[in-house]
This record gives C-alpha cells, structure tokens and sequence, in this order.
C-alpha cells in the first residue's frame, strides 16, 4: 500500500479512530492539541479532505487553504491567545520537519514565542 492510499495519523484522528482533545470543528476542517506541544497552546488544524501539503492544498483548492486560516484564527480566540498573539505554522516537506504528510497549520501561542528557522550557526 502506498503512501497516498493509506490513511494517515490525522484522517484517523479527524474520523474518530483515535481519540483527541478536539478544540474545534466544523464541515472543513478539525483542530486538536498537539501530543507533543512546543508552546503552551499548540493546536493542530487540519483540512477533513487529505491533500499532502501546503502547496498542494493552495493549487487544489485555494478556498479550503482559507477555511484552514480561518480555523486557526477561531483557534487562538478560543484558547485567549487573538489579542496578544499567536504563530500559524505549515511545515511542507521533509527537509521543514513535515512527518504528516496530511496539511496541518500549528496554532503556538500562550507565551512569548522565539525565532524560528535553522539556530545562528557561529
């Protein structure tokens, strides 16, 4: 079985196969916190329908990529972060640290957030 005919990890999750700690949902898409949090809000938004990543997404279907904006926007109001700030991450592809190969915006906010991208290199 190929990769693109097995379910990932999040259709499983957003099917109710494995269980999560839903935040929101509606008829586009599903957010739940991340098992292994980098912030102290970190939440997962994920499309229902499967495409493999941010760019696929963005040129199949441009209008689920702002529904999945949206929902991460609805995120950081549910969990008091919209005012004081919040971070929307898509890691695409291996080399940027995508593992799931199903899109998902991470949600970080909570507390003072760092820089990101690769450490200074001295």
């Amino acid at each position: 079985m190929s990769e693109a005919d097995a379910d990932t990890l999040f259709e499983r999750i957003v099917g109710g196969e494995i269980p999560a700690d839903v935040v929101y949902q509606d008829e586009t898409t599903f957010a739940f916190r991340d098992v292994r949090p980098q912030a102290r809000v970190h939440v997962l938004v994920v499309p229902r329908k499967r495409y493999r990543n941010l760019a696929e997404l963005a040129a199949g279907d441009p209008r689920l990529l702002s529904d999945v904006v949206a929902t991460a926007r609805k995120v950081a109001e549910i969990e008091g972060i919209l005012e004081s700030g919040y971070r929307v991450v898509f890691n695409t592809d291996g080399d940027a640290g995508q593992t799931v190969f199903h899109v998902h915006a991470h949600v970080l906010g909570g507390e003072p957030l760092g820089l990101f991208g690769a450490p200074d290199q001295d």
